[in-house]
């Protein structure tokens, strides 16, 4: 009879845990001495339960309802740190409890003075945060490093860290406030960040997820409001970012939307970005950087080397920003560490984008651009419409295609040249690119040139919509083009094709 009472004690007991979402490798940071308040500092208290769980072979650090202040904290193999309902991790403002770290054995563009971070990994696997907490990284409270470079290399910490790292989960959990960017994912394999959410206008320099030369990379479901780029593909490193799936993202920025570069060294291999939304942000204050609308909404950029091939964009709908896209082979040659080689120009190749809507943009222009002797390369655009404000007069705007310049060497975005020429393509220095169905609308009267090629050989754009608001008298002008084929569009009035030498 005792033996039966206290099974049903137990089973009690085991369905009591159940239900309050504990297990057997749960590990409370309370149970560790952590306190909740913000005044009160738990680095310690938090790192000897990641500690206490990766030793008895992995779990849940479970960070309850309740605020708790921290420096850094180092995640160990086999941890999940799962912040409940209510939990807050709130990053200490004292540059003392966020130490620079080693650097790692991956070299990176932007280890030159050594990394700091609020959450932080190197070469660990089987890692997890989730939860529908939130981490806070006090992001207006977070100053540069008086000894460290300037700019983005000032010693700022970051949200998240993870260096050469694998199996990572991430999911739920509301990131906000980094001291510069907000998560960053370096050298690492088989990831998957799902269902997050996150605001960061707090500093500069605030990016709302940075993947940088990974592998086998899933981002879907997720929600970015950002004062500098939301979502970034970067390849600060000689690893590529490879393998790349972004999907079913809501995606806001005052800069770049969605972008692939600049740091480009290791390259772009088979990237699948579909089915995203980009809209204004609704954070009410001025851009530390960029513009209201946003700068662009996507980017693809290959500025330090590195090879572009095999990229999808697909289902793309867009309110807002100042440029649509902006496809962008140019040379500024940065080595990723002092001792590398200068790498060579790169390459841009076999890119598909289809089924693209933008409304409500500004007059910077679509472009996609290489250099002279660089050429981007097997192009196509299909289902594409861009409606932008126009209402420009004459002086606003380039109106001579040789004042457009090369700017290799410059920082790779729309507002080097800001109203181009045309006021819905503009190509230079491509190959093989084919348009094919083409929507273009102005809100007001537009002077500009719909289409400009220059330097383009084979050239084919298809399936073109009446264009409203145009007061252009050509549709397409180029300038050293060859093997070029345009649609007149439905119901054009003036010429369709003029070429200039």
């Amino acid at each position: 009879m005792m033996i039966k009472t206290v099974k049903r004690v137990l089973v009690c007991f085991l369905v009591c845990l159940l239900a309050h979402g504990a297990s057997a490798k749960d590990f409370f940071i309370t149970d560790f001495g952590a306190k909740p308040g913000a005044n009160y500092l738990n680095t310690t208290a938090i790192n000897k339960a990641i500690e206490a769980c990766s030793k008895n072979g992995g779990g849940r650090v479970v960070i309850p309802a309740g605020v708790f202040r921290s420096g850094t904290l180092f995640m160990k193999d086999n941890v999940e740190l799962h912040l409940e309902t209510g939990a807050t991790l709130l990053a200490s403002a004292d540059i003392k409890d966020l130490p620079v770290q080693p650097k790692a054995a991956y070299r990176s563009q932007k280890d030159t003075v050594g990394w700091r971070a609020f959450i932080f990994a190197n070469e660990v696997s089987n890692i997890a945060i989730t939860g529908f907490g939130t981490i806070d990284g006090n992001g207006a409270q977070q100053k540069p490093d008086p000894a460290a470079l300037k700019g983005d290399l000032d010693g700022r910490p970051r949200n998240v860290l993870f260096i050469s790292c694998k199996n990572i989960r991430v999911e739920g959990i509301k990131m906000l406030n980094a001291g510069i960017w907000n998560q960053h994912y370096l050298n690492c394999e088989d990831v998957v960040v799902d269902k997050i959410n996150v605001y960061n206008h707090a500093n500069r320099n605030n990016d709302g997820i940075d993947i940088d030369g990974c592998r086998r990379f899933t981002l879907s479901n997720s929600t970015f409001d950002t004062d500098d780029d939301a979502i970034v593909l970067k390849s600060t490193g000689p690893a590529p970012c490879e393998n790349i799936a972004i999907t079913n993202c809501i995606v806001s920025s005052f800069c770049n939307a969605i972008k692939a570069g600049t740091e480009s060294t290791g390259g772009f291999k088979n990237i699948s970005i579909s089915n995203c939304v980009v809209k204004p942000s609704s954070n009410p204050h001025p851009p530390i950087y960029g513009t209201a609308k946003g700068i662009a909404a996507l980017s693809l950029e290959i500025v330090d080397g590195g090879v572009m091939d095999g990229v999808s964009i697909s289902n793309i709908a867009i309110e807002g920003s100042d440029c649509p896209l902006f496809v962008r082979l140019g040379n500024r040659a940065r080595k990723h560490t002092g001792n590398a080689p200068e790498p060579p120009v790169g390459v841009m190749r076999n890119i598909v984008i289809n089924n693209v809507v933008a409304y409500h943009t500004g007059n910077y222009s679509s472009s996609i651009t290489g250099i002279p002797g660089h050429y981007v390369e097997n192009l196509s655009l299909s289902n594409v419409q861009f409606y932008n404000a126009g209402g420009l007069k004459q002086g606003e705007y380039i109106s001579d295609v040789a004042k457009v310049k090369e700017d290799e060497k410059g920082y790779p975005q729309p507002t080097v040249w800001k109203e181009l020429p045309s006021s819905a393509l503009f190509l230079r220095h491509a190959k093989n690119i084919q348009v094919r169905g083409l929507m273009l609308n102005s809100e007001q009267p537009d002077p500009r040139t719909p289409v400009i090629a220059v330097d383009v050989e084979g050239l084919q754009i298809q399936a073109i919509a009446k264009v409203n608001n145009s007061s252009a008298a050509v549709f397409f002008k180029g300038w050293n083009v060859k093997d070029v084929a345009v649609d007149t569009p439905l119901a054009w009035k003036g010429e369709t094709f003029q070429i200039n030498k």
